[in-house]
């Protein structure tokens, strides 16, 4: 294992392929994961593709990855279209980006934000490289699922105002009658938040 970095950039020189294993943390509970394999000469639009399908999430929003370092910080973008947004350095386009070119490290880190105004944050690092292909896999592919999916919407935004007047009417919000503070946490309200894009004031260049 501690040559697989080496092994990465030998196999870019010979075309031999490699399989990629990723670990995907939500940001929120590193307790939820997914581990995913991807062929190195796929792209990161087969990986944008597969950590949403992990998730349970679907595929309708704007996404981008960032280049990271072992701190997440946000480097470099390589992002499913060219926005109408200021860029540090011209992004990478994921359909044109295979992933292998993008392993600089041996524990390379990407941060994956999905859908701009409810800022879904996902942090991917490579834990292990193998040459060795599993003719059963699918690849790209979800291997290994930790902890319960966030709810990409939550309840309140499925059923709107008809929640509230529910809630309202069996009085759901004081606890009452097995109705515990626990379960409040189960929804949102699905306000957009401020977006990611006007906190990327990174300066972080090529190191990332």
């Amino acid at each position: 294992m501690t040559n697989y970095f080496k092994f990465v950039g030998t196999i870019q020189i010979a075309g031999l392929m490699a399989v990629l294993k990723f670990r995907v943390y939500w940001e929120e509970d590193d307790a939820v994961y997914r581990d995913v394999v991807i062929k190195h000469n796929q792209s990161f639009k087969d990986l944008n593709d597969v950590v949403l399908k992990s998730f349970e999430f679907d595929n309708k929003h704007k996404a981008t990855f960032h280049r990271s370092n072992d701190h997440w910080q946000r480097g470099r973008e390589i992002t499913l279209e060219k926005y109408d947004k200021a860029y540090v350095k011209e992004p990478l386009l994921m359909d044109q980006t295979q992933i292998g070119s993008e392993i600089k490290d041996p524990n390379q880190k990407f941060v994956f934000i999905y859908d701009f105004n409810r800022n879904w944050t996902f942090l991917i690092e490579l834990i292990s490289v193998s040459k060795e292909e599993n003719q059963k896999q699918v690849y790209p592919g979800v291997i290994r699922t930790e902890g319960l999916a966030p709810s990409q919407y939550g309840t309140r935004s499925l059923l709107g105002d008809k929640f509230v007047e529910v809630e309202e009417k069996y009085d759901l919000s004081k606890g009452e009658e097995g109705f515990g503070e626990e379960g409040e946490g189960t929804t949102t309200d699905g306000e957009a938040t401020d977006s990611e894009e006007e906190q990327a004031g990174e300066t972080f260049g090529e190191e990332i």
